[in-house]
C-alpha cells in the first residue's frame, strides 16, 4: 500500500510544494495519459488501489472532519464513496482482497493503541517519516463490519498487498529492522522475506502473484547506519535514497532494478508483468518534486510518464492495463492538497 506510508506520510505534501522546483514540460508531454479525471476534492487523499475487477478503488484520506488518515472506497467514476475504517487512530495502505472476497479490505491502523491520531513527528532531525509502533494490520468488510486483527507484534506492521491466491506481503519492524514479510490471508504462517540492514518496504505483488517489487537500500556500518538505527528506535526513518528491487514471492532471487539515485518508491506492476511504474525525484536537482516513471524489470527502458510541477505518486494500473490511478497535488486549491486522479492509459 505503500507504502508504502511509507507511504502514508507522502501526504505531507507541503514538502513537495516547497519553492524552487525546476521548470517542467507542459501536460502535453504526458503522452501516455488521456481523459484525466479528478476523483477527490480537498484534503489529503492518497494510495488509491484498484479492486481485482477494476471497478472500485480503496484509498486513505485526511479531510475536514477526518483529522488523520482513514480508509475509504470509491467507484472509478467518483461515485459511491464510503468510509471503511472506524474513524479511530490513523490508518494506511488499504487493499482489496482478490476474487470472490472483493468485499473485504486489508489495511493498517493504530486504533488498537489509541483512539486519537498519533502525534506527527517534528523535523528537528530533518525530513523524517513516522513508522508508528501502533500500526497493526486488519481485515474488514467494505462497510466496516467484521473487523479482524491479523497481526499483533511490537512495532510497525503496515504496507500490505495481496496476491491472487490470498498470500499477503507487508512491511514490519518486528525484528528490529525494516523488513518485508509474508503471511496467509488470515494472518497465520508469517515468514520473513528480506534480511539485510536498511529500509526495505513497500512490497507489491505482481499480477500473477509470483514476484514482489519493493523499495529499499542496504546500509553498511557507519554514520548513516547509526542514524537509521537511532531514528528507527524513535519510530522514524529518513526516506532520502531508495532504489527498486524485485524478488520471488518466497524472498529468493532478489535483484536490483534501478540505480538511479534519489528517492524511488511506491512501485507497482504493469499487468504485462514486464514493467514497473513508480514515483521518483530524479529529475529535480533539489529532490523536492516527484513524478511517475516506467521501467522494465531488467532496468532498461526508463521513461518519464508525468511532467508536473508538484507531487505525483502512488501509481497503479487497472487489471486490464487500460487505466492508471495516482495521487497528485495538481489542481490543488490550497497548499498541501492532494487528490486521487484516474486516467486512460495510451
Amino acid at each position: 500500500m505503500s507504502n508504502s506510508v511509507l507511504l502514508t506520510a507522502i501526504a505531507t505534501a507541503l514538502f513537495f510544494l516547497s519553492s524552487g522546483v525546476p521548470a517542467q514540460q507542459p501536460p502535453t508531454a504526458e503522452k501516455h495519459l488521456s481523459n484525466i479525471r479528478q476523483l477527490t476534492r480537498g484534503g489529503e487523499n492518497a494510495e488509491a488501489y484498484f479492486s481485482s475487477d477494476g471497478n472500485r478503488l480503496v484509498f486513505q484520506s485526511t479531510r475536514e472532519g477526518v483529522p488523520c488518515d482513514q480508509i475509504f472506497t470509491i467507484n472509478i467514476d467518483g461515485t459511491g464513496e464510503r468510509r471503511v475504517s472506524n474513524g479511530k487512530g490513523r490508518t494506511t495502505c488499504g487493499y482489496f482482497y482478490p476474487g470472490a472476497h472483493t468485499e473485504d479490505i486489508l489495511f493498517a491502523s493504530t486504533h488498537g493503541t489509541a483512539a486519537a491520531c498519533p502525534p506527527k513527528p517534528s523535523y528537528e532531525r530533518g525530513y523524517v517519516w513516522p513508522v508508528y509502533d501502533g500500526y497493526e494490520i486488519y481485515r474488514a468488510k467494505a462497510d466496516g463490519s467484521g473487523l479482524t486483527q491479523l497481526t499483533n507484534s511490537p512495532g510497525y506492521d503496515a504496507e500490505a498487498t495481496i496476491a491472487p491466491d490470498g498470500l499477503i506481503t507487508f512491511t514490519s519492524v518486528r525484528d528490529g529492522d525494516m523488513e518485508i514479510y509474508s503471511m496467509k490471508g488470515d494472518g497465520s504462517d508469517v515468514r520473513r522475506l528480506t534480511n539485510r540492514p536498511g529500509p526495505d518496504g513497500g512490497p507489491f505483488f505482481s499480477w500473477d502473484g509470483r514476484h514482489i517489487v519493493f523499495r529499499g537500500r542496504q546500509l553498511e556500518s557507519g554514520p548513516e547506519m547509526d542514524d537509521y538505527r537511532a531514528l528507527l528506535k524513535q519510530a522514524l526513518w529518513r526516506p532520502t535514497e531508495l532504489e527498486l528491487f524485485v524478488m520471488d514471492r518466497d524472498g529468493r532471487n532478489t535483484r536490483q532494478v534501478t540505480t538511479l539515485g534519489g528517492a524511488n518508491f511506491a512501485p507497482s506492476w504493469h499487468p504485462d508483468g514486464k514493467r514497473l511504474i513508480f514515483a521518483s525525484n530524479i529529475d529535480d536537482p533539489k529532490g523536492r518534486n516527484f513524478d511517475l516513471y516506467l521501467i522494465n524489470i531488467d532496468g532498461t527502458g526508463l521513461e518519464r510518464v508525468t511532467f508536473n510541477r508538484t507531487f505525483d505518486g502512488f501509481p497503479m494500473f487497472s487489471p486490464d492495463g487500460k487505466k492508471l490511478v495516482f495521487a497528485s497535488n495538481r489542481n490543488a486549491k490550497s497548499e498541501g492538497e492532494t487528490n486521487v486522479f484516474i486516467a486512460d492509459w495510451e
